[in-house]
């Protein structure tokens, strides 16, 4: 546990396991460390000392990247002298190196005990136990949620590192936190409150090499896109399969942010811009939140950039690959992403994207002035915001889009671009897209994923079994409120039914995902107690249809959590069900016509004895009315 306090933090440790003994064995690519309990309960501990090697030193990326565009911002003067005091890791390698972990939060730590303004939390630990550390920057009387709330200041939450080889927004913050408590820019504090996670990803951020990014401009070394398990944090918001995800998403609940900014850095293609930011559109389920982004946060952060000599642009994600011509695209994010479990909880999320092919110094700084430019906005204009988030809280969307499609309209957009040049490639054996071209300007389509393309009634209510405990607390930890019942409730519910469920033939973020049709049944059932009411007239009641609507491509369902109804389980012996639908045929004049029809239609179906005596044994009461029928269902008004 931590316990804040102002200037800095105490940690009270558990019990540790007694006095350890420990010895190494030689391995065949290195060593095992095997630790031995002298206690009563002894316990073993086996760790792996890889001895790798690289038969070769791979060159730098700055060898056979494309060259960086020239460039001399204002923001320059953010850097402060060598001699500085408080002078960052970063900066004291101009702004080349970005520190690991431990440096990190010695630093973060340094600052919180010299500063009356800053405190360190810990939101929980990884999955190699390393802390997944939170600075509060605050003028608050106390460096608690409900003192942050008292104040009625809005709350700018900032996280870097989700993907830790991305890792800019840590060594931007850091910065920034320093001019804030050293006293320069201290006044930021006046109108908000800045919450700041500077590594999501610890584990990723550890494993550090020169080697992590084949497309990045630095840092010399960086972290890895993925967590210790191989989960990409920001593909993890709905399922939260990850320790560090779920300490995210109780941050969120606690600490009650009123904006959300996720810090990463580009892949694919060049282009002049080397800040870019997005967010979720008016069309997604927060309509109010981002129109609030887009007509008062977009411009003012834009104009803070431009005039320190960065160039923002809009989120670009090529229409094809490295070919700008055919246009950008932008999408509603589904809630796996930042941004898009940010629109579908009532919370508005920026998304931004440094460009990966700027030099360092450029991205750092640009991500100060941009942390800068959004607190400033946040306080100045707090009130629209509060407002705008009160309206979205207060949605009952109805009916819920569950999937989104191109508008009908063509769009375009001007686009700061570099022209492409064709290089032939002799391993390729063909020519590649590389570029180095001449910078332009022109108007390029503009493709928006935006449009509602199906949608679900609004439920009054869901309600999971409680066969089901870890969905059940899988809501919890999202903050989406509801009731166990402790004694049995018998209700008459809307059932899904899957029709001709498929499953992906290889694993995808730790899950093998599953996609389904569904028809609607309605059923009387009994909840047995356990069984957890989730009502939909909440404020996280969009995100509670999300997670629970089986034809949503980041539902539970699709995730895997149900993969148990898809088996059958029990069976019928020929011998026994041969009569059974002889006689059923005998006397179901109705049953008999749609047998005699599947017939002739399905050569298939009339040439399997199995499958004919299948037919009729669905139809008969012994067959397993559970099967395919998803255990999630809806009380309906």
């Amino acid at each position: 546990g931590v316990k804040l306090r102002r200037g800095g933090f105490r940690a009270r440790g558990g019990p540790t396991p007694g006095p350890l003994r420990s010895g190494f064995a030689p391995g065949p690519a290195g060593m095992f460390l095997v630790m031995r309990s002298a206690s009563a309960a002894p316990f073993l501990v086996v760790l792996f000392l890889c001895s790798g090697s690289r038969a070769q030193e791979a060159p730098r990326p700055e060898t056979f990247l494309p060259p960086a565009m020239a460039w001399d911002g204002a923001s320059r003067a953010l850097v402060v002298p060598p001699d500085d005091p408080w002078i960052t890791p970063c900066e004291r390698s101009g702004l080349t190196r970005s520190p690991p972990y431990e440096e990190t939060v010695a630093f973060a730590r340094r600052l919180a005990d010299a500063s009356p303004l800053l405190s360190m939390a810990s939101l929980g630990k990884s999955a190699e136990r390393r802390e997944v550390w939170m600075l509060i920057a605050t003028r608050a009387e106390d460096f608690t949620p409900e003192a942050l709330r008292r104040s009625g200041k809005p709350v700018l939450l900032a996280q870097a590192g989700i993907h830790s080889g991305e890792i800019d927004g840590k060594d931007a913050g850091l910065m920034l936190l320093r001019d804030i408590v050293t006293g320069k820019k201290e006044e930021l504090l006046d109108g908000a409150h800045f919450l700041f996670v500077p590594i999501f990803s610890v584990d990723g951020h550890e494993r550090s090499s020169k080697y992590g990014r084949i497309n990045q401009r630095g840092p010399v070394e960086m972290g890895w896109r993925t967590n210790a398990r191989n989960l990409n944090l920001n593909r993890d918001y709905a399922k939260a399969d990850t320790p560090e995800m779920r300490c995210m998403l109780r941050a969120l609940n606690t600490w009650e942010p009123d904006l959300y900014v996720d810090l990463h850095v580009t892949d694919g293609a060049d282009y002049q811009y080397d800040i870019t930011f997005g967010f979720s559109g008016p069309s997604g389920w927060s309509p109010n939140g981002a129109t609030w982004m887009g007509d008062v946060l977009t411009p003012a952060v834009n104009a803070d950039l431009e005039a320190l000599g960065h160039i923002p642009g809009p989120l670009v994600f090529a229409v094809d690959g490295s070919d700008l011509s055919r246009g950008i695209v932008d999408f509603q994010a589904s809630p796996r992403y930042s941004n898009g479990y940010g629109d579908a909880r009532q919370l508005p999320t920026v998304l931004v994207e440094n460009h990966s092919l700027k030099p360092y110094d450029q991205r750092v700084l640009g991500t100060y002035v941009l942390l800068e430019s959004m607190l400033r906005t946040v306080a100045a204009h707090s009130e629209g915001l509060k407002a705008a988030i009160a309206k979205d809280h207060a949605l009952r969307l109805d009916p819920v889009p569950v999937a989104f499609g191109p508008r009908d309209a063509p769009l375009s957009i001007e686009f700061k671009g570099i022209e492409p040049v064709k290089v032939f490639s002799k391993v390729a054996g063909v020519e590649i897209d590389t570029f180095g071209g001449e910078p332009f300007e022109r108007t390029i389509p503009y493709v928006k994923l935006d449009l509602p393309t199906a949608t679900v009634p609004r439920a009054k209510a869901y309600w999971i079994p409680a066969a089901w405990p870890e969905v059940i607390e899988l809501l919890e930890i999202h903050g989406i409120q509801g009731e166990r019942i402790t004694s049995p409730r018998t209700l008459e519910v809307e059932c899904y039914r899957l029709e001709d469920p498929e499953l992906q033939d290889s694993a995808f973020e730790g899950a093998v995902r599953i996609v389904s049709k569904t028809a609607t049944e309605t059923h009387t059932l009994v909840m047995a107690p356990g069984s957890f009411r989730v009502p939909t007239d909440q404020p996280l009641g969009t995100l509670a249809t999300l997670l629970l609507e089986p034809t949503h491509e980041d539902s539970l369902f699709q995730w895997g959590f149900f993969h148990e109804i898809l088996q059958r389980t029990e069976y019928f012996e020929t011998y026994a069900m041969a009569p059974l639908a002889d006689r059923m045929m005998a006397e179901n004049a109705e049953l008999e016509a749609e047998f005699e029809a599947r017939l002739a239609k399905d050569e298939a179906f009339a040439a399997n004895p199995r499958a004919r005596l299948h037919w009729w044994y669905e139809r008969s009461p012994y067959h397993d009315e559970r099967h395919l029928r998803y255990p999630v269902v809806r009380e309906v008004p």
